[in-house]
């Protein structure tokens, strides 16, 4: 992974302003559709989670509204004409929401397994869980696409934060279905540990404006530029 410089900007491909243009409203649609799909999840998963007497559903719920955040700062930050001037700032705000994350996942799942509360199974969760197992990997891969080519390192970060959830949506519909067939209560609130600790990680990352950049070619603008995901030229190292 190449570390860029917090207090300098990634180095930008060289994109027409047509085409920088393009990309951003790119951007913007995606962190849209990345707010609505998880709003529309907080909603669905505190009323499941709330029905079934779940705590891993209730906080999947609270996950969403938090990983929100990340969506709307990409929208905030392309508000400007020139984006790249709120990299840093939006770079951080991304990282503290990486952090509130990870507080309440871990925080979560140490209450969930101190006190052996579980709730009932719940349809409308797994049906939400598996839902989210499909769609965030596409929107992240999306996500990382774009900020590569725009050499965004902020919509790169968002698009590790999409990432999380899908994790994050693997670990509860892994307990969901493990609580309703074999009444493992504990199986979530364990994994979650796991997550909580890749939350902290991805938030130092973002604090220290940690990111790959990839550096499309002029004659192909819709490929990002490399094979391994991160640009090792010289004009990548920073």
């Amino acid at each position: 992974m190449t570390a860029v410089d917090p207090g300098h900007r990634m180095p930008a491909p060289p994109l027409s302003a047509q085409d920088r243009s393009r990309l951003g409203r790119r951007a913007q649609l995606l962190a849209g559709a990345s707010v609505t799909y998880n709003a529309i999840e907080a909603i669905v998963a505190i009323m499941a989670g709330a029905a079934a007497s779940s705590i891993a559903l209730v906080g999947f719920g609270l996950d969403s509204l938090v990983e929100m955040s990340s969506g709307l700062i990409i929208l905030w930050q392309f508000r400007r004409r020139l984006p790249e001037t709120r990299e840093r700032a939006a770079l951080r705000a991304i990282a503290i929401s990486f952090f509130a994350l990870a507080v309440y996942v871990a925080f979560e799942s140490v209450r969930g397994l101190l006190t052996g509360e579980g709730g009932e199974a719940s349809r409308v969760g797994i049906i939400i869980a598996t839902l989210s197992l499909v769609i965030m990997p596409v929107l992240s891969w999306a996500q990382r696409r774009t900020g590569r080519q725009l050499g965004s390192a902020t919509v790169v970060a968002d698009s590790k934060q999409t990432l999380l959830c899908t994790y994050l949506s693997a670990v509860l519909l892994v307990g969901l279905l493990l609580n309703a067939t074999l009444g493992w209560w504990w199986a979530d609130p364990a994994v979650g540990l796991v997550i909580a600790a890749l939350a902290v990680r991805e938030g130092r990352e973002a604090w220290r404006g940690d990111a790959c950049t990839c550096i499309p070619a002029p004659r192909d603008l819709n490929d990002d530029g490399c094979s391994d995901g991160c640009d090792t030229s010289p004009q990548g190292q920073h």
